[in-house]
């Protein structure tokens, strides 16, 4: 079953919604897949206003995310994955953090004080793309900011929220998997661990459920690191309350393992990883029963 959000009546409608939901008529087991950087669309007057090809942006994608995660519905979880791109909001970071200097007539919110990856350009409202280079050609409008964080960035939480409160209605303990992908190369790194878990260094979930996927990935000769460099975002940050019954856990897999990171395209090694990330997706469930019952 596919579920998708309604607009708010007082904005105009999106040309699509900001998120999809799919899961079994009742779930069986209390976690929740949740792919926030998987989504691959554009409005045109995004694409009006770029300084860099569409493909800089798309780079920024978790492509594929959601399909690697597709057989959780069938297993009696919930998956919900972002439709827009990544460069038109950023679902994991904060709707304060915005860079007021991006707008022709002021921010649309109230910033909070400027992070690391505001000044960066990475903000909620990104200013760059992946090849670190302005995305527009001049500033955008205030209602445009707006309208992303209220018609995208807010209605995707609201509803992993709502989903989250759901499960907490019949369930002790609910888990939240926070599906990402990371390049395969950065900058000062001279290799990159095929998989990054984070846990908010142990504050965001279990530490049960952390050390039961790290050992999984590890039976299957894949090199994990832990909240290095990525030790959780917004997600993780705004649900993860272990002592509240609510677990978060980020997982970030290497793109080289799946795809094409230029062209953007499935490579061979993507039904092998999707075959284990079932595997993976069975193992969780029946963990999170246990805790649950």
């Amino acid at each position: 079953m596919r579920i998708v959000a309604e607009p708010l009546s007082e904005l105009p409608q999106p040309p699509r919604p900001a998120f999809e939901i799919q899961r079994s008529r009742s779930a069986v087991a209390p976690v929740i897949y949740a792919s926030p950087h998987s989504g691959a669309h554009y409005p045109q007057e995004m694409q009006d206003l770029l300084s860099v090809p569409l493909s800089d942006l798309r780079r920024t994608e978790d492509a594929f995310v959601e399909e690697l995660y597709s057989a959780a519905p069938e297993l009696g979880g919930i998956l919900i994955h972002g439709v827009y791109g990544r460069a038109y909001v950023d679902l994991n970071r904060d709707a304060r953090e915005l860079d007021a200097s991006m707008f022709i007539d002021g921010a649309p919110r109230v910033a909070g004080m400027p992070s690391a990856r505001v000044k960066a350009g990475l903000g909620c409202l990104p200013r760059v793309g992946a090849s670190g280079r302005d995305i527009y050609a001049g500033q955008i409008t205030r209602a445009d900011g707006a309208f992303r964080l209220s018609e995208v960035h807010d209605r995707y939480h609201e509803a992993l929220q709502r989903e989250t409160e759901a499960l907490k209605a019949d369930w002790s303990d609910v888990f939240v998997i926070d599906c990402h992908s990371m390049p395969s190369r950065q900058p000062g790194r001279s290799n990159m661990p095929d998989i990054v878990l984070g846990d908010r260094f142990g504050s965001s979930c279990s530490a049960r459920l952390t050390s039961l996927v790290e050992r999984f990935f590890r039976r299957h000769n894949l090199s994990v690191a832990r909240n290095a460099p990525y030790a959780g975002g917004y997600t993780t940050r705004r649900y993860g309350r272990p002592r509240r019954g609510t677990h978060v856990l980020q997982i970030e897999i290497n793109r080289g393992l799946y795809m094409d990171e230029i062209a953007i395209e499935k490579s061979a090694g993507f039904a092998k990883l999707q075959s284990q990330l079932t595997e993976l997706i069975q193992e969780i469930h029946v963990f999170a029963l246990a805790e649950s019952g």
